[in-house]
């Protein structure tokens, strides 16, 4: 363990060393994010989940960091060029690109003009001219000084052409002085624009990025939103991105920063400087500020997708129901199937109730049977294409008022349907029958059906496919990961996608669970974890506690408590002169407890304190409850809109720039982050949640450009 890098780390997030260090220990003995912040609290001083995450990052930069500064250090040591003074510059470096711009000048090159002019033999000449030796300045003449380089051999044919190839050497020499690429960064990144203009005679093929046909403003106040869109607009060929705006000021300080009174020749050095403002230094910079905006964006752009994320997959269940699910469809009719309240496949078929009359009373006339067939209690229709139709028909037949007809989101389920895991779990149906019961299981456990999907495509995102993608991977899995253990899994019941996501457990250990499953029937106890082929002890201890077996002999093996604190409960149960189960069921009982009589040198208050909220409601599961969505009724296409309507929709994506919301229309509406409240707002996040149910005014509607807005304004 680095103790450098723990104490850097504990100064920027304002952690304690004491705590930082355990929480980067825990790491380094291989325990995930979430068994930490749960069950190692005394450890940690009860540190959450994102300053776990925060300090494993920030471990894993500065190991990168220290792994570049070692490759330089072998590099220049290899060719003889780490003085002292260099390898303490490098040894302090604490970024990236104060490392890098020490080590430019040594960096090996490319062929350049200042090469050239080295081998034409002109660096002595570059010296003279830029640095003073102590002799006197007054009567110094750069053309008398260069003439003695004069060499038409070497490609010296005269005392001007000396000069250009000292004026290059010069150049390079400004343009990789690391103090001057210091200044330089932060100048741009405090007070440059970026600007974008479109590419000339694209104007009509660009017309998406209409908005940034002219646009600029400042560097350091672009939002994501719009760094990605320029960016994706230039990639394309439409749109051509600068930095602009600091010229004079650059300029201003290179001069000052290089040409002293003591310069040998100054006229000759301001042409170099320029010159390696303009061809060399600039450009650099250009790049390298595009570079901070691009991660900057991304890891905006990531927070936002990863807040959706969690949203979406913590969305409330509807729970064990038999369930009737239908996925949409016009020409080649509705795929309809049957799922008992575990989900399984009981039944499927096809019906057409958006063609001919005797089409639509036959199909009437199976889902009426069906529904008594299976005992259906819920039946769920996909959003898609004919989802709002396939609403009407249904609710216009004679079924039980206990039905609920609900509409689910169907993001995603076609990506599911084609998928490996669909495919293994439904080897003998097609992709309409499986995007059925996808939908279906969605509306029953929307986190057990979406953990099957890669999250990149569940349609909560902005830009995703721009941004970093192990960035993006990193931070989605950090969330699939953190809800699947914060809800708990029933280890008899879940499927190995599910299980892959458990703290310690992954795809391979996973599916070592499903297949003893299959081969000895369902788990007993959490002791029986411990059979599993290849689960070893640390596994075992990472995973137990987030694993729930309902029915155990065991009750707490239904709980959140860790099978290493089950002997503290039954010293509780055990004083009290009761059962554990008493325990659990006798709220008067917990409430004579003194938890300061069970706090130990590994089991302290925190952890105790757990244990009781989680006797008090054993395996609870932290989702809010369901509740039953409808559209407006005759509101199904975006022509039936008009403004000022006042419609239910759930929000279904948040960005930037405001919350796009499902109004039944098969096209998503924006609030604008100004119309979500009426107040001020700065993050749309704060006011609205993705799967919230909301109200909204229409406030326009562009059939053309396919376009609602609305508002949430009282």
């Amino acid at each position: 363990m680095n103790i450098q890098h723990i104490e850097k780390i504990a100064g920027e997030l304002s952690i304690t060393r004491e705590r930082t260090k355990a929480a980067a220990a825990l790491l380094a003995e291989g325990a995930t994010v979430p068994f930490i912040a749960r069950y190692r609290k005394e450890a940690t001083g009860s540190l959450d989940e994102v300053a776990i995450s925060a300090i494993r990052d920030r471990l894993e930069q500065l190991a990168e960091l220290d792994k570049r500064r070692e490759a330089i250090f072998h590099s220049l040591d290899e060719r003889g060029l780490l003085t002292d003074d260099l390898k303490k510059n490098i040894e302090e470096a604490q970024t990236l690109a104060v490392l890098e711009d020490l080590y430019l000048p040594f960096r090996p090159k490319r062929r350049t003009r200042a090469t050239v002019a080295r081998e034409r033999g002109l660096e002595p000449l570059a010296q003279r001219l830029y640095v003073s030796d102590g002799t006197a300045l007054a009567g110094f003449d750069p053309l008398r000084e260069a003439s003695a380089f004069i060499d038409a051999e070497k490609g010296v044919e005269s005392a001007e052409d000396a000069l250009a190839g000292a004026r290059d050497i010069i150049a390079e020499w400004i343009s990789e002085d690391a103090p001057a690429r210091a200044a330089l960064r932060d100048l741009l990144l405090a007070k440059a624009v970026i600007t974008s203009k479109v590419v000339s005679g694209k104007e009509e093929d660009a017309v998406k990025y209409r908005d940034y046909y002219e646009w600029q403003e400042p560097v350091r106040q672009a939002p994501s939103h719009r760094v990605l869109a320029m960016r994706r607009g230039e990639k394309e060929g439409f749109l051509i991105l600068r930095i602009e705006g600091c010229d004079e000021e650059a300029l201003a300080w290179l001069k000052a920063h290089f040409i002293t009174n003591d310069t040998p020749a100054p006229a000759e050095v301001t042409s170099a400087l320029e010159d390696s403002y303009q061809r060399l230094l600039f450009p650099s910079m250009e790049t390298e500020v595009r570079l901070v905006m691009k991660e900057r964006a991304d890891k905006e752009a990531i927070r936002v997708f990863a807040d959706n994320l969690r949203q979406l997959l913590l969305a409330p269940p509807l729970g064990e129901r038999n369930v009737l699910a239908i996925d949409p469809g016009f020409r080649t009719g509705c795929k309809l199937v049957c799922l008992d309240r575990q989900g399984k496949l009981l039944h499927y078929d096809t019906i057409y109730p958006h063609t001919s009359k005797k089409e639509v009373d036959g199909a009437g006339r199976k889902v009426i049977a069906l529904c008594g067939k299976y005992q259906v209690e819920v039946i769920a229709v996909g959003n898609g294409t004919g989802g709002r139709e396939t609403e009407s028909f249904l609710k216009g037949l004679d079924l039980s008022k206990a039905i609920q007809v609900i509409s689910v989101n169907e993001s995603g389920a076609s990506i599911y349907s084609a998928s490996e895991v669909a495919r293994e779990e439904f080897p003998d149906h097609d992709v309409t029958v499986r995007g059925a019961v996808s939908i279906g299981r969605r509306l029953m456990d929307p986190l057990a059906e979406l953990v099957k999907i890669d999250p990149k495509s569940i349609g909560v995102g902005q830009y995703q496919h721009d941004v970093d993608q192990f960035a993006l991977k990193r931070s989605l899995d950090d969330v699939v990961m953190s809800c699947v253990n914060a809800v708990g899994v029933e280890i008899n019941t879940a499927s190995a996608q599910l299980l892959g996501y458990v703290s310690g457990l992954g795809p391979s250990l996973a599916k070592a669970i499903v297949a003893y499953r299959s081969e000895n029937g369902p788990f007993r106890s959490r002791k029986e974890f411990k059979k599993v082929p290849r689960l070893g002890p640390k596994a075992f201890e990472q995973s137990a506690g987030f694993l729930r077996i309902r029915g155990s002999s065991n009750p707490l093996d239904a709980s959140a408590v860790h099978p290493e604190s089950y002997p503290v409960v039954e010293a509780m149960a055990t004083d009290t002169g009761r059962s554990v189960t008493d325990l659990m069921a006798d709220e008067g009982l917990r409430k004579k407890i003194d938890l300061r009589r069970y706090v130990s040198e590994t089991v302290g208050m925190p952890t105790l304190t757990d244990i009781m909220a989680e006797l008090a409601r054993p395996g609870r599961d932290p989702r809010e409850q369901f509740h039953t969505f409808s559209f407006a009724e005759g509101i199904e296409k975006m022509e039936d809109l008009r403004r000022g309507m006042r419609l239910p929709g759930i929000v279904t994506n948040i960005t930037a720039f405001g919350a796009f919301v499902d109004i039944g229309v098969h096209q998503d509406g924006l609030v604008h982050v100004s119309q979500l409240a009426n107040r001020f707002v700065k993050n749309a996040g704060d006011v609205v949640k993705v799967h919230q149910q909301v109200m909204v005014t229409v406030m326009s509607v562009d059939l053309a450009r396919k376009r609602i807005s609305l508002s949430m304004k009282e």
